[in-house]
């Protein structure tokens, strides 16, 4: 092979190692954990191509955006589906919520950066 080749498949490989790394901490990589707690508003299946569950959890208190007051809103997506099911049941109740934050969401996955896995109580 001559040293031009080999510079090309050496820089295509770097090239390609680098998406892959950017890839992977952008939409796999996962940020934080935590628990949100609040009275579960809705959860929905939709979307166009993939379907998800997304859903809403309303927390106490209130939060001012440029003078209007209103409820703190948890967006996120579900993405096991029995855990999604069993959210359907509690609608309206006082719900303890484990979740993961990504960076950046796919669709397969949902529309939020935040993916709840489970349900860690219910009130």
């Amino acid at each position: 092979m001559s040293k031009k080749l080999k510079w090309i498949i050496g820089s295509l490989s770097v090239l390609l190692l680098a998406f892959t790394l950017f890839f992977y901490v952008r939409y796999y990589f996962v940020f934080g954990y935590g628990v949100k707690s609040g009275q579960l508003n809705y959860i929905v299946y939709k979307g166009y191509l993939f379907k998800t569950y997304e859903g809403k959890l309303i927390q106490s208190g209130f939060k001012s955006n440029q003078g209007a007051i209103q409820s703190n809103e948890f967006v996120f997506s579900v993405g096991n589906k029995e855990v999604a099911k069993r959210l359907e049941l509690l609608s309206g109740k006082e719900v303890d919520l484990h979740y993961k934050e990504y960076f950046a969401s796919i669709p397969w996955r949902g529309m939020s950066v935040y993916v709840v896995d489970s349900i860690i109580s219910v009130k």
